[in-house]
């Protein structure tokens, strides 16, 4: 994988973590000393490098769309965001103060549609995550119901692997494993239902969630890290959606198609780095994620 850039010095915070999108601080002083501070920031990836070129406003579109979606989700479940305007001016915009949690070590993943690698666990073997489902299903299917389909969390670089519920149990014990799977098929209906109504389908989206550290064994889950973003999830126009076929959606998928074209000359086997992406390919990304920030919650960016 690529190098990550270095996350940039903030006045009164302490970097902690980069990830492929986010950047992650503790607050030293002031009211919310000891919180953290999550920054989203304009890097995209693919194949598991972040590539040298970014995408221009889209930490600040990832950001708008995950505190629209928490404000959309809130009877389901609590949130970790304390503050999204109390952040330092450098990284006003797109980013937010919120709790320190004890995360689940578990990718939460719900599928409505039939697509990517759970497409690829049910050519194998009829199943995705242990779950059974009808035979002759094709790609973009829309499955007879929403399904849990957990994933380990890998390391930076690697892929995430999908598991079964009864390892979620294992790992986490039963009750909060049931306690996930309810979640976040929850979160999903509601998601799904409202995307439906704005012309977009929700084929999938991966939550995390976490525990607050002073809450006990029994505390309350909270939803963290972002939510239902292009990022996270996986939209498709519903005006064009065409089972059989991969369908266009609203991520980086443009990116993707760009990497493994002709036009690139880049060899994804070759192990070496992406190339740069031109700007007719930046551009139309960046147009695919305002746009699906203004279908979805009716607001201009």
């Amino acid at each position: 994988m690529a190098n990550i850039p270095q996350a940039p010095a903030l006045e009164g915070a302490t970097h902690l973590h980069s990830g492929k999108v986010r950047d992650l601080y503790r607050i030293d002083a002031g009211e919310h000393a000891g919180r953290l501070l999550m920054v989203a920031s304009d890097r995209i990836s693919a194949y598991d490098f972040v590539l040298a070129s970014t995408i221009p406003d889209k930490g600040e579109i990832l950001t708008r769309m995950s505190l629209w979606w928490f404000d959309q989700l809130a009877d389901l479940v609590p949130h970790h965001v304390v503050s999204a305007s109390d952040v330092p001016a450098a990284v006003a915009g797109r980013a937010v103060v919120c709790q320190d949690l004890d995360m689940f070590p578990v990718e939460c993943v719900a599928r409505g549609y039939l697509t990517g690698s759970g497409l690829a666990d049910y050519r194998a073997s009829g199943e995705v995550c242990g779950i059974a489902l009808p035979p002759g299903l094709q790609d973009g299917d829309r499955l007879p119901e929403p399904i849990f389909t957990p994933a380990t969390k890998a390391d930076l670089g690697d892929h995430d692997e999908n598991v079964s519920y009864a390892a979620v149990a294992t790992t986490v014990g039963d009750h909060d494993a049931a306690a996930l799977r309810d979640l976040t098929l929850r979160v999903y209906a509601r998601a799904e239902e409202l995307a439906r109504e704005r012309g977009i389908l929700l084929a999938d989206t991966k939550l995390e969630f976490g525990r607050a550290r002073d809450a006990g064994d029994r505390g309350a889950i909270v939803l963290a890290d972002e939510v239902l973003t292009p990022d996270s999830s996986r939209y498709w126009p519903a005006d064009d959606w065409q089972p059989g076929r991969t369908q266009p959606s609203y991520d980086k998928q443009i990116v993707r198609n760009w990497l493994t074209g002709p036009d690139s000359g880049w060899d994804r086997t070759s192990g070496a780095e992406p190339p740069a992406l031109p700007a007719e390919v930046v551009e139309l990304t960046r147009s695919r994620y305002v746009e699906a920030y203004e279908r979805l919650t009716g607001e201009r960016f």
